[in-house]
Parts: C-alpha cells; sequence; structure tokens
C-alpha cells in the first residue's frame, strides 16, 4: 500500500474497517470535514482513491486518466497534485456525478497544463440547467454556505465547466480499452450520475453513499428524492462490488461490508418515505408529521448513518415539499400575517418582549430548547433593536448549536446566535455561555 499527497495519513481502507467495525468513532473521521491536504491511496489495480473534502476516482488507462469527479476549488490543487505525484498521464474523461460545486474544479488544472489535451466532461443532461440555476443564484448561495459553514464572509464559486456529452439514463464509455457504465438516478440531486467498473468490481456512488445520514433533507437547498434514491441503492447492491468509492468519507473494501451499508441506507429512507406517505394519507398535517416520524432505531447506531451532516428530521420536510407543495396544513400559515406583527402581538399578551425572553431563558435552563427556540426568536421579533433581548437570542440558540450534530442545524443555529451576539455587546452568543 503507498499514500501520495498526505504522507503522515492513515491506511485509508484500515480506518475504514475500523470505522466499521466500531473500534473508532466516525467523529474522529468526520466523512465531511473540510480537511487540508488530499490523500490519494490506490485501492485496486490502477485505481486511485484520493480523499478530500469530496472525493476524486482516479483510473489510469493506456489512453489516459479518468477522473469520477474532480473536487471543490478549496481543494482541487491538492487533488491534481495528489493524483500527479501518482500518474503523470493526460487527463482523458472525467465523470462528474452531479453538478454540486465540490465536485467540478480539478479538470481545469489539468487543461492548463502545457500541450494538455482538452478533457471529454461526461454528465447526465440535468446538469447544465444546475450551472445555468447556480449563475442566477449565486449571491443566495453564497449566503447560504457563509451559514451553513460559518464562513467570514458570502462565497460561492463560479466558471463552472460544463459538459461535453451528456447522457439520459445510461451510458457506456470505453477508455484506453476499460468499460465504465455511467447510470443516472435521482437522489440528492436530480442529475446524479454512479459509475461502475465491472471488469475491477469498483463502485463509485458519487454523493449517493456519504458515510452518514443521506443528505436529502438540505433545509436550505432544492428538492431532493429519497424514493429513488433508496432505489438506486438497492440496484447498487445487486452489483456484488467489491470496492466502494463514495463521494465522501472513506473507500469500503468487501463485498458483505458493501451489501451492509448499501442496504441499511436505502431502508433508512424506505422507512422514512413510507412513514411520511402513510401520514400524509391520512390527512395529517406537517407539523404532527415532523414530530411523529422516526428512523428505526436498529439503524441510529450504524457508524455510517450517524446524522452528522443532515438528518432524518429534515428528510421528513423534504418528503412534504415532494409530494404535498409548500402548505403545511395549518390555515393561518396559508395566508400570514408578517411575523413582526405576530411576534408583537403575542408580546403584548405575555406583558412585553421582555416576558418572552425571560420565558425562553427559564426553558432553556430546564432542557426545553425548541421551545425556548421559539420564545427567543418572538421576542426579538417584537423589538428587533433590544440588545438585552438579542442577548437571550444569542444564548438560546448558542446552546442549541452546541447540543446539534448535524452541520446543517449547527450552521443554523450558530448563525441566528451570531447574528444576535453583534448587536448584543458582551453576549458570548455562538459558545452558549451565559450572558
Amino acid at each position: 500500500m503507498r499514500i501520495w499527497g498526505n504522507q503522515m495519513a492513515d491506511d485509508l481502507l484500515a480506518l475504514s474497517e475500523r470505522i466499521l467495525d466500531g473500534s473508532t468513532s466516525i467523529d474522529d473521521h468526520h466523512p465531511l470535514r473540510l480537511q487540508g491536504a488530499s490523500t490519494l491511496q490506490e485501492v485496486s489495480d490502477r485505481v486511485a482513491f484520493v480523499e478530500a473534502f469530496a472525493n476524486v476516482v482516479a483510473v489510469d488507462t493506456d489512453a489516459g486518466l479518468v477522473l469520477v469527479d474532480a473536487a471543490g476549488p478549496l481543494h482541487a490543487r491538492s487533488a491534481y497534485e495528489a493524483i500527479r505525484g501518482w500518474s503523470h498521464r493526460p487527463l482523458h474523461t472525467a465523470v462528474f456525478t452531479h453538478g454540486h460545486v465540490d465536485h467540478i474544479y480539478a479538470v481545469a488544472i489539468f487543461e492548463a497544463e502545457e500541450g494538455a489535451p482538452r478533457a471529454e466532461v461526461v454528465a447526465h443532461e440535468a446538469l447544465p440547467d444546475r450551472f445555468r440555476r447556480y449563475e442566477r443564484t449565486n449571491g443566495y448561495n453564497a449566503v447560504i454556505n457563509q451559514r451553513q459553514f460559518q464562513l467570514p464572509q458570502p462565497v460561492f464559486p463560479g466558471n463552472y465547466r460544463y459538459p461535453d456529452r451528456t447522457y439520459r439514463d445510461q451510458l457506456r464509455l470505453e477508455v484506453g480499452g476499460v468499460p465504465f457504465d455511467l447510470r443516472h438516478d435521482r437522489g440528492e440531486t436530480d442529475d446524479g450520475t454512479w459509475v461502475w467498473l465491472e471488469d475491477r468490481k469498483v463502485l463509485c456512488t458519487g454523493d449517493l453513499f456519504i458515510w452518514a445520514s443521506p443528505n436529502c433533507g438540505n433545509p436550505q437547498k432544492v428538492q431532493r428524492y429519497p424514493a429513488e434514491w433508496a432505489a438506486a441503492l438497492r440496484a447498487m447492491v445487486d452489483l456484488g462490488a467489491a470496492l466502494l468509492l463514495p463521494g465522501h468519507g472513506l473507500p469500503i473494501a468487501g463485498e458483505a461490508r458493501i451489501r451492509g451499508v448499501l442496504n441499511d441506507t436505502a431502508e433508512l429512507l424506505e422507512s422514512l418515505v413510507e412513514q411520511t406517505l402513510a401520514l400524509m394519507n391520512q390527512g395529517a398535517r406537517l407539523d404532527e408529521i415532523v414530530h411523529e416520524v422516526t428512523a428505526p432505531p436498529h439503524l441510529l447506531d450504524r457508524p455510517w448513518l450517524q446524522p452528522v451532516y443532515d438528518e432524518p428530521e429534515f428528510v421528513v420536510h423534504n418528503l412534504w415539499r415532494l409530494y404535498g407543495g409548500w402548505y403545511d396544513g395549518n390555515p393561518a400559515h396559508l395566508k400570514p400575517a408578517p411575523e413582526a406583527l405576530l411576534a408583537t402581538e403575542l408580546a403584548t399578551l405575555a406583558g412585553g418582549p421582555g416576558a418572552l425572553a425571560r420565558r425562553a431563558e427559564i426553558l432553556s435552563d430546564q432542557g426545553e430548547h425548541r421551545l425556548a427556540g421559539h420564545l427567543a426568536e418572538l421576542a426579538v421579533q417584537a423589538a428587533p433593536n433590544d440588545p438585552a433581548l438579542h442577548r437571550v437570542r444569542s444564548v438560546v440558540f448558542g446552546r442549541r448549536a452546541e447540543l446539534e450534530r448535524s452541520t446543517m442545524a449547527r450552521g443554523v443555529f450558530r448563525w441566528a446566535a451570531t447574528e444576535s451576539a453583534q448587536l448584543a455587546p458582551g453576549s458570548h452568543g455562538a459558545g452558549g455561555s451565559p450572558v
């Protein structure tokens, strides 16, 4: 076994096995952490796996390199250098498993090499529409990134590498005598591709498997497709892969291991879909469904299904949006009053915004964090310029952030805590310390 790029890195397959068998915690190797240098390991004959924030798979063929995904703007250079330490063949083809910006940027670096040919980029036919949408909503996505990852300023890249070739359902590529079967399924995105290297029994899942509870409910992103996602995972199981190379997280070796992680992930999604639809068909409101649907307990202990990025509760919201629209069943929400007006009225009934804030503090101290969040938010909506109220809001949401595990929840709550801390001098805000 040889490692390129980060010479101090662990054997990725050995680390993967330790997490799978429970001897190492997934929290010690978060699958979506913003780590530094990329690490490359040759995991099969002429197949390299590059672990970065979003992984890259490189296949060395006689006609040149084939990449499955190409890293994001922060890691593209590091991934490129790791690959170049392993092979100097020109880049022939790059397959984008989807158009998220953490998967597409190293191609330009290969193409900028002196005398390098233009690579052929292959993707699903829906991917160009994604890029066009990103171009129209760059500012919105920049704010989401800032909030989700607690960045100092809004950040979202542009200059997308559009595909040279697209396909609809399935496509077989052959490069240097190596066949690559591309298959489309909707899951985290509508433009999803997964890749099967039959001769090597290597499965490249893209983000259909990420060593975490599926990123299928992200509260700040567009529609996701849980049922189709589960069906894709079931189809992968039938292939009998010996090596699974995911879009995020570590490689997994062994047919039994791979069957297990894919089946468990599919079962989790299927359960959430069936529970949600059953309640929707009974006429339940979104509020009831969100607080009643739960992930199967036997799956919640799996190291590869921990809610460290997205979480099952958010998937329920996404399912409601997919099957039911935006009306949540509460008639008051159909044509609501402005939030500030409602907050002012409730504050008046309660004895003023300060009363709401004091009650929020009490509830937070008692561990009733969801209810405390409502009252703290109402208080500042009713009196948005009161630093004392913002101090309470900062503490309430700072505590919530500390207690949450998923990147999605922590990002939103820390954003709220920091937002109020900036308006309340002396507040510790996002740290959750009392003022």
